[in-house]
């Protein structure tokens, strides 16, 4: 058993459902409180399936009214047991609670590890993923879950899945990203052209499976009139990326035009995207252009939903990442609480930088730093293989002061996210 699955099976509520379908395997969910919110964890299984099982672990932001979308992060091949991470992933949970959207992690298994028998969402992964948003829809209340639209992201063979899904369910689908994909699905009803796709491709120039995929696959969704951009560096690979810097802002743009609108409360379904806010790259001299100043052959420039999107995939690819250079949210809820041995327990709570996340707090007293969570290190990172959250237990955002409740001061703590950048400081004094 791998350390994420010991987590998610370590002093969880175990609860069943009420079976599907005769013949099928009852699911069964588990649920944890985190800081930002609650995790469930469920089990598909199903003989029509080409695959063994599928698990998937779900974060829903608390205090949530209503939920606009779902986010899936599907892992590659020979990843399997890594995609619950991103359910742990601060960074995505403060994403999930700004634009209100549930987060899901799924892990495919299969025989041998074989992604090949999940790798299309016509083997029963794209069921299995329905089938657990109306099953996730009840246990919860909300109730429109499984009709929810969906943004995509995946990895190498997780990003081959993400356009099969969208291949065979456009209409329910925001966006995609895919990092590296792997693998080239079949060709694309019309639908699928009015849905956003951003390809990150790398690797040896020449690979079929991925590096000529991507520029493939490109080609295709341009032809067709398509939404779709490409971004390639020299500063990675297959299997080393800061993609999270690239795909989260070109999610929030896409999120921004095509976000459905609930007049009355009332569902209506998800909003074209906004032809006069696009921009072109051209890939080879990296230029930017409004779309209708676009010089070259449109269908051969890589399509961006804005101008902000456009300038940060510029840096993303002459880089090899996207600089946050905006602060951090300030951490909120501080409190002092006196212990007996006369010491006192410094407590907050904070939510992740969307851009960045958090490297650590700084503590103050009287306006002199005197403490850092963690001591050393970073509070959360993520690799840059597999863009998985770790450590997935963080450190208690507390820290135990040595002055008494005599003492007479002024008690501030701060958030630093991932690019040394500094958040407001909150206080408390005593």
């Amino acid at each position: 058993m791998n350390n994420i699955s010991g987590l998610i099976l370590a002093g969880w509520l175990m609860l069943s459902l009420a079976a599907p379908a005769q013949k099928k395997v009852r699911p069964t969910y588990q649920v944890q409180q985190v800081p930002n919110g609650k995790i469930y964890v469920i089990t598909q299984t199903d003989p029509k399936y080409t695959f063994d099982s599928a698990r998937y672990t779900i974060f829903i932001p608390d205090s949530m009214t209503s939920l606009n979308g779902v986010f899936i992060h599907q892992h590659g091949c020979t990843m399997e047991g890594t995609g619950a991470a991103t359910a742990y992933d601060l960074q995505y949970q403060a994403f999930a609670k700004k634009w209100h959207l549930a987060v899901v992690g799924p892990d495919l298994y299969a025989a041998n590890g074989n992604c090949h028998n999940w790798r299309n969402g016509e083997s029963g992964s794209g069921a299995a993923l329905i089938r657990t948003l109306e099953a996730m829809g009840k246990i919860t209340g909300y109730r429109r879950l499984s009709t929810l639209p969906w943004l995509l992201w995946g990895h190498s063979g997780g990003g081959y899945w993400a356009l099969s899904m969208l291949r065979t369910y456009p209409e329910r689908i925001l966006a995609v990203f895919g990092y590296s994909p792997a693998f080239d699905p079949a060709a694309y009803p019309p639908a699928a052209f009015k849905v956003p796709v951003m390809l990150r491709h790398a690797g040896p120039e020449g690979d079929a499976c991925c590096w000529q995929t991507s520029i493939r696959e490109f080609g295709k969704l341009r032809s067709g009139g398509g939404y779709a951009g490409i971004a390639y560096t020299p500063h990675q690979t297959h299997n080393y990326s800061y993609v999270r810097y690239m795909a989260i802002p070109f999610y929030e743009a896409i999120l921004q035009q095509r976000l459905p609108q609930r007049p009355g409360g009332r569902y209506t379904a998800m909003r074209p995207v906004n032809p006069a806010k696009a921009w072109l790259a051209d890939t080879v001299s990296y230029h930017l252009f409004p779309a209708e100043a676009f010089t070259g052959n449109p269908l051969n420039g890589a399509w961006l939903p804005d101008s902000v999107t456009a300038a940060k995939w510029k840096e993303y690819v002459t880089t090899g990442t996207v600089t946050d250079r905006t602060p951090p949210p300030a951490p909120y809820g501080l409190q002092l609480t006196g212990r007996q041995d006369g010491t006192m327990l410094l407590t907050w709570k904070a939510d992740a930088d969307v851009e960045s996340g958090i490297s650590h707090f700084n503590i103050y007293r009287n306006h002199s730093l005197v403490g850092r969570l963690p001591s050393t290190g970073t509070y959360q990172q993520f690799d840059t293989n597999g863009d998985n959250a770790y450590p997935l237990t963080v450190p208690k955002m507390e820290q135990v002061l040595t002055e008494t409740a005599n003492d007479v001061s002024t008690i501030a703590v701060s958030t630093v996210n991932l690019f040394g950048l500094e958040s407001a400081r909150i206080t408390v004094s005593r």
